[in-house]
């Protein structure tokens, strides 16, 4: 019987040993065979890459792993999916497996801060240059594509500026340059863009945002097409960059409801941001919302949804009045990551400096004189009271 994504996500393995409704979480190291030969056989099972239920050592992952694995195969339309005990190891696990000294990657400049600063910090250290480019321009990716470039590293939408980027001609790209491709999905996850069936090699998502759904869960997913597969398996199974059972297990059980959260969440935004849409006091507000707009057009081509996360850019000639909006709000949590239930605002402070070593500073992002750009979560509260906490923070603003 052919089921509908959301009628899958409900209905994944079962515990048919304990006859529960959620798959049982197992820990182990050690995994036991009955013969050598058993466990000789088994190994050459994994080596092909045939279905299992289970690895041979602990490090490879569990069958709880192995369960979130087949579910985000199936999401992803993937050849497999290595799992990361956060989301940031994916981004780790896709650079160190692939990039060898003398490689060049290429990173759109708008990327996650950390995955900004693994680029050019630490792989420096293994003789790997990064080089940044203008997201809003596909010519200056081109002119940044040499012999020894090995990967072309993109987050769609960007990092907190939310700029959207024409896939298919940097897939284009990248196959006729035979270069690698990754793309950071986090922010529309693949129930709204399938990046591997779009021709990207490598499609990451960090699980402890909206996969998670619960903001008590870290971990990243790398899903991947048949071509890196075994470049990254080697680095994988060497690495111990494994996610554990028990929070595979709390991943699988965010997955259960992500396509409702989903909905719950774009419903919410489109409801603020036509609230914010009439506040004189936010010049811009940062999410594919306005249709005669380059960046809707390119979210209208290529993602069949929009998620919760978004930025406002205010302007105001007192950055302590911005810090005041954003602490006066109460329904708003200040906090680092998203895609939890709860709302979430924080102002990001992305100018070119080297102040901040998480957030990084943008090369191409034109900042004006007294705007600030402070993000968003919208989370699944009542939209109606998130608005009134918006209407009276923003009175703070000078």
């Amino acid at each position: 019987m052919k089921k509908s994504t959301s009628t899958f996500l409900k209905h994944p393995t079962k515990d048919n040993v304990n006859r529960s409704a959620n798959p049982p979480v197992t820990r182990a190291s050690t995994i036991l065979f009955k013969t050598m030969q058993e466990m000789y056989k088994h190994e050459l099972k994994i080596k092909k890459h045939k279905k299992i239920t289970h690895y041979t050592y602990g490090r490879y992952g569990s069958t709880t792993t192995i369960e979130l694995e087949n579910i985000l195969k199936e999401l992803e339309h993937a050849y497999h999916v290595f799992l990361t005990g956060t989301g940031f190891g994916g981004i780790a696990l896709a650079l160190m497996s692939l990039c060898r000294p003398g490689d060049e990657i290429i990173v759109s400049d708008n990327v996650y801060g950390p995955t900004k600063e693994i680029s050019q910090e630490l792989m420096k250290e293994f003789n790997v240059n990064a080089k940044f480019y203008n997201p809003e321009s596909f010519e200056d990716l081109k002119s940044k594509i040499s012999k020894k470039t090995k990967m072309i590293l993109v987050e769609n939408p960007g990092s907190n500026t939310f700029e959207f980027q024409d896939l298919s001609k940097i897939i284009q790209l990248a196959k006729r340059r035979k270069i690698f491709t990754l793309l950071d999905n986090t922010w529309g996850t693949p129930l709204y863009l399938k990046p591997l069936k779009l021709g990207f090699d490598m499609s990451f998502c960090s699980a402890t945002k909206y996969f998670s759904g619960h903001s008590d869960a870290m971990g990243g997913s790398l899903a991947v097409n048949k071509k890196v597969f075994k470049k990254i398996m080697f680095f994988y199974k060497l690495s111990g960059y494994r996610m554990s059972a028990d929070e595979a297990y709390l991943i699988i059980r965010g997955l259960r409801t992500l396509d409702t959260r989903l909905k719950q969440h774009s419903e919410n935004t489109k409801a603020i941001i036509a609230f914010l849409k009439r506040q004189k006091k936010i010049k811009e507000i940062l999410y594919p919302h306005n249709p005669s707009s380059k960046n809707y057009k390119l979210w209208k081509k290529y993602y069949s949804g929009a998620t919760g996360l978004l930025s406002i850019v205010i302007k105001s000639k007192k950055k302590s009045s911005v810090i005041q909006f954003v602490n006066s709000l109460e329904l708003f949590g200040i906090g680092y990551s998203w895609g939890g239930f709860e709302s979430l605002a924080i102002l990001q402070d992305l100018k070119n400096n080297k102040k901040d070593e998480y957030l990084k500073g943008r090369q191409f992002y034109r900042f004006n004189k007294d705007e600030f750009i402070v993000r968003l979560h919208i989370g699944l509260e009542d939209p109606k009271d998130l608005i009134n906490d918006l209407k009276n923070g923003l009175k703070k603003i000078k």
